[in-house]
């Protein structure tokens, strides 16, 4: 590598110590880490900002944007109350019994969403149902970004970079639903047997707070029928066409931001207080990050690591699809992964076609998919729903820390993937 390239890796070591420590804000970390970028000379404005490969992605970001104004317009209406109160009463008051609801809700809207708009429009709900039971919200919205990251993987919509996969791969919706959603179904079931063990400390509610909620009535929580009714009819359309994402050919970042922008205009609410809800923060974070790890692909660093990976597992099939599954798991834990899947995705390619049918003709292909799809859980910025709660939680002042999250998401990442890899290898390999 040249000299530019290891000045990146360590200012991106260093902004990645000064997040992890919370030495700094994460937000200074970033956005400091990607001006140093700049100035070294490890990235530029044209590739930073204008760069799909190597820059700030405007998808992502434009569609954390519009998902932000649907959830601040559906806040004023009385939604989240209305579904808080329905999944107490459905689990009687049991903060076990809650969680287990939430996180399966989130894993499969995940699913037919994608993970980041998931969490933006469960988080409000969320809070809503801890502050009633008087139990900590951080265990909770824990759970569900690491659900939202799991419930993702199913589906060639549920996590960027499964879109991403799937356009070099030639793979389709119905791959994605015939490979991958059985594992799916079982994380599923794994990770919430997980979560009666790793937050066993969060399930003491206060039972004369969770009395009264099961006393409480649904439909005396919606304080504004007309624009409810609006919003979930925006709603729905801006689903129906992340779903139909193939057919329409329109981005999910033109949907959200032009369904948000919508219904902002017809919802008769002042615009300042609507927008104010915006976390900024947030976005400032991952516009940071992708310039930090954008520097780190445009001075070749990633792709040194990458054909590093691809020429140690050259030639051996097994071993190059448990390497991806794992490789992938690990950087996908400390870099962003939708620029990560876009180097690697040439390299998979390559061995894809090196691999002839052993195995299969898609199982490399799994692998990078499980590995950085589900290696994202393994910390608080491996996923792009992990910085998304941690913003929430923060902005209503239950501040989740770095090593709060990757205490817990370690453990679910490695048993998650150690299933993959026996999946794959059963499924793929063991008799190929």
């Amino acid at each position: 590598m040249s000299i530019t390239a290891w000045i990146a890796v360590a200012v991106f070591a260093a902004a990645y110590v000064l997040i992890a420590t919370e030495w700094v804000h994460r937000v200074a970390a970033a956005l400091g880490g990607a001006a140093v970028m700049l100035l070294v000379g490890a990235t530029d404005a044209g590739h930073a900002f204008f760069s799909p490969a190597a820059g700030i992605d405007w998808n992502v970001i434009v569609l954390l944007l519009g998902m932000m104004l649907i959830v601040a317009v559906l806040k004023r209406t009385g939604a989240f109350e209305y579904l808080a109160i329905w999944a107490v009463k459905r689990a009687r008051g049991r903060p076990f019994p809650v969680m287990v609801i939430l996180v399966v809700v989130t894993a499969v809207a995940s699913a037919m969403l994608d993970n980041v708009t998931t969490v933006l429009l469960i988080a409000p709900v969320t809070f809503l149902v801890c502050q009633r039971l008087g139990v900590p919200v951080a265990p909770y919205l824990i759970a569900e970004a690491m659900a939202s990251n799991i419930g993702g993987t199913a589906t060639l919509v549920g996590d960027p970079p499964n879109i991403i996969v799937a356009s070099r791969a030639g793979l389709a919706y119905n791959d994605f639903l015939n490979h991958l959603a059985p594992l799916i179904a079982v994380l599923v079931v794994v990770f919430v047997l997980l979560c009666r063990v790793l937050f066993r400390s969060a399930f003491q509610a206060d039972p004369a707070k969770a009395a009264a909620v099961t006393q409480l009535r649904e439909r005396d929580a919606i304080r504004d029928p007309r624009l409810l009714a609006v919003s979930l009819g925006v709603l729905a359309l801006v689903t129906a066409a992340f779903v139909l994402h193939a057919v329409v050919h329109l981005e999910p970042s033109v949907v959200a931001i032009v369904g948000g922008l919508a219904l902002l205009a017809v919802s008769r609410l002042d615009t300042g207080e609507v927008i104010a809800d915006v976390e900024w923060p947030t976005l400032a974070f991952f516009a940071g990050l992708f310039v930090m790890v954008g520097a780190l692909v445009n001075t070749g660093a990633i792709a040194t690591l990458s054909h590093g990976i691809a020429d140690a597992v050259a030639g051996r099939p097994h071993a190059a699809a448990m390497g991806l599954l794992g490789g992938s798991a690990v950087l996908s834990a400390v870099v962003d992964n939708i620029p990560y899947v876009a180097t690697m995705t040439p390299i998979v390619a390559d061995l894809a076609a090196a691999q002839g049918s052993h195995g299969g003709p898609h199982v490399l292909w799994w692998a990078l998919t499980l590995g950085a799809d589900l290696g994202g859980n393994a910390t608080a910025v491996g996923a792009s729903a992990n910085v998304v709660i941690l913003g929430l939680a923060e902005r209503a002042g239950a501040r989740i820390s770095f090593w709060q999250f990757t205490k817990y998401g370690l453990v679910v990442a490695a048993v998650t993937v150690g299933i993959s890899a026996v999946y794959l290898w059963l499924r793929y390999l063991a008799f190929a």
